[in-house]
């Protein structure tokens, strides 16, 4: 996996909880490989969903060791149309005291914006942050699943100044799995979005087609060009 992504000339990789940097690995270890390959660790991508039983603490020690600012979270188990608002509270607590426990050490937290969450929705975002209420709290964005590339501008467009980080793929109509270029309506006009920002925002390859890795030279490509012409 570092040896492609080096090879493609990729600056950084997220490394995630689930498979590849479990909080009890050797983490230090991955974090030296990671630079040996000249690449940054740009985040941790946690599967944290604000549970009762809270385990931030070994969280933000696997980020620290790995080197990276930032925790990817999920903004609880329910879609934002189905939560009470007993559980939506109970989310937001969990959330503020992980983000008031990470901003100790220098880190920040970004919810991955994603069905069956309450960070499903760009209303329900906005309101979730503006609940949250921490400065070291964003967002991830990604279009959302037959979301037409106009409609997924606009909803990027409004949650612009909390997105921390983005999710590339091109996935249409549905969850057909297309090279990049098969959603150039989408991805220059976000890359130019972002750049009108001024701030670094990472853009992640999320996924390949077919899970195929020799594509990810020529993703990585296009990204790059894309990039290029939008800055």
């Amino acid at each position: 996996m570092l040896e492609a992504a080096a090879k493609a000339g990729l600056a950084s990789i997220e490394w995630g909880a689930d498979v590849h940097a479990p909080p009890a690995g050797d983490l230090r270890g991955l974090a030296d490989a990671t630079a040996a390959t000249g690449l940054a660790v740009a985040s941790y991508g946690t599967y944290w969903r604000a549970p009762a039983d809270d385990d931030g603490a070994a969280l933000i020690g696997a980020a620290l060791a790995l080197g990276c600012t930032r925790l990817r979270i999920w903004a609880g188990t329910t879609g934002s149309a189905e939560a009470s608002p007993t559980e939506r509270a109970e989310v937001v607590r969990r959330v503020q005291r992980l983000a008031d426990e990470a901003g100790g050490h220098g880190l920040e937290l970004a919810f991955e914006h994603h069905d069956r969450t309450l960070a499903d929705t760009v209303e329900s975002t906005l309101d979730l942050l503006a609940e949250v209420d921490r400065p070291n709290v964003g967002t991830y964005w990604q279009p959302r699943v037959g979301e037409p590339a106009e409609v997924a501008l606009a909803g990027l467009a409004r949650l612009l100044p909390h997105v921390r980080a983005v999710h590339a793929f091109s996935w249409w109509p549905d969850l057909e799995r297309l090279p990049l270029a098969g959603r150039a309506d989408l991805w220059p006009p976000v890359l130019e979005m972002l750049a009108t920002t001024g701030r670094p925002t990472d853009v992640l390859l999320e996924f390949l087609p077919d899970d195929d890795l020799s594509l990810l030279p020529g993703e990585a490509g296009r990204l790059r060009e894309w990039i290029a012409q939008a800055t």
